[in-house]
C-alpha cells in the first residue's frame, strides 16, 4: 500500500473509531499511529500530519459532509451507510471538495482502493458511484462548506 494511502487508511479507522465510541480523537489517532511506528512501513511526521488533517478537517463537518453525501445517494441516507462506507465517502468528499488537497480523480481512486480493502464486496462500486455523483457538485460543497469548517482544530 502507497504511503498516502495506509495515511489514508489509518484516517480511516480512527474515524470508524469514532463513530461507535465516545474515544478522544487524538487519543485514537495516536494509539492508530503508534500502532504503525513499530513496523517496518511507518509513516513518516508528514504523513501523520496528512492523517491528522483528514481525521480533525472531517469531525467538525460530519453533519454537513452526510448531508452532502445523501444528497448525490438519497436512497442510502448517511446513518444507514455502512460506517466504512460513510467514511470513505466523508473522506474522499473532504478532500476534493473541502481541502481541496487532492485531485478529484485521486480521491476518488484512493476511496474505491480502501473500499476494496475495508469494505464488502458491493463497497467499492458503490463508493464510485456516489463519489462520481458527489463530484459533479465539488463547487457547491465547497461553498457550502468552506464557511462551516473551522480555521483552527482541537485534538481532544
Amino acid at each position: 500500500m502507497k504511503s498516502r494511502t495506509r495515511a489514508r487508511a489509518i484516517a480511516l479507522q480512527v474515524l470508524y473509531e469514532l463513530d461507535f465510541s465516545d474515544h478522544l480523537p487524538g487519543e485514537a489517532l495516536k494509539e492508530r499511529l503508534d500502532e504503525t511506528a513499530s513496523e517496518e512501513n511507518a509513516l513518516s511526521p508528514d504523513l501523520e500530519e496528512f492523517a491528522r488533517q483528514i481525521v480533525f478537517g472531517i469531525l467538525p463537518i460530519r453533519e454537513e459532509l452526510d448531508r452532502a453525501i445523501a444528497s448525490s445517494a438519497p436512497e442510502w441516507p448517511a446513518e444507514q451507510l455502512a460506517a466504512i462506507d460513510r467514511n470513505l465517502l466523508r473522506i474522499a468528499c473532504w478532500e476534493f471538495a473541502v481541502a481541496r488537497i487532492t485531485p478529484l480523480k485521486v480521491a476518488i481512486n484512493e476511496a474505491v482502493e480502501l473500499a476494496k480493502r475495508f469494505g464488502s464486496d458491493s463497497t467499492a462500486r458503490f463508493v464510485n458511484g456516489t463519489l462520481g455523483a458527489l463530484a459533479e457538485r465539488e463547487q457547491e460543497i465547497y461553498q457550502a462548506l468552506k464557511k462551516e469548517t473551522p480555521q483552527e482544530d482541537s485534538e481532544s
